[in-house]
């Protein structure tokens, strides 16, 4: 038996999953993570470190970690690459000017080696606001589908009214569900 089957039965048993949601700063990660969770996403604040919650869904134990967007921050980044199962990343779909660097930090962190296998879930954000760029465009703005490295899917979302959250992090738990768990 190899190492790998051993830590997958091990995995299994937990059924434990770790998630990486990053983002420029403003494009709603936080508000995400605490709508997913039934919070109050009135007043929230810029993150200025990291938040990590730990929820229970449909029987897997998430932990999710919400890291700082700030350029100052972005630098720390790779010290939450470890064992990172899935990386959310977050868009400000309203926020045109910004999306060449958008496209430029999301395809430097998917040549990360520790995060190399990891399923990717891009969430094009803020789509209740007017102006804001289709999913379609997002998708050929940020050139994802020249991302051959990782499983990956992009969905339109709305932090503030909850729009395909739940598809959005039902389909990440089922795509790492099917790389790691293995079915004793």
């Amino acid at each position: 038996m190899g190492l790998l089957t051993i830590l997958k039965k091990m995995k299994q048993k937990e059924k434990e999953v770790r998630l990486l949601m990053l983002g420029l700063d403003n494009a709603g990660k936080t508000t995400i993570l605490k709508k997913f969770n039934g919070e109050d996403i009135n007043t929230i604040s810029p993150t200025l470190g990291f938040n990590i919650k730990t929820l229970e869904h449909r029987g897997f134990k998430l932990n999710v970690w919400d890291v700082g967007g700030q350029r100052s921050l972005r630098s720390y980044w790779r010290n939450y690459f470890e064992c990172t199962d899935g990386l959310i990343w977050v868009v400000d779909s309203a926020d045109r000017m910004r999306l060449q660097d958008c496209k430029q930090e999301l395809h430097s962190l998917l040549l990360e080696e520790r995060l190399a296998g990891s399923t990717l879930l891009v969430f094009a954000n803020k789509q209740d606001l007017p102006g804001s760029l289709s999913s379609e465009d997002i998708r050929k703005t940020l050139d994802l589908d020249n991302i051959k490295s990782h499983h990956w899917r992009i969905l339109p979302c709305s932090a503030v009214t909850g729009e395909n959250l739940l598809d959005g992090v039902d389909w990440i738990i089922d795509d790492i569900a099917s790389r790691i768990f293995t079915m004793d």
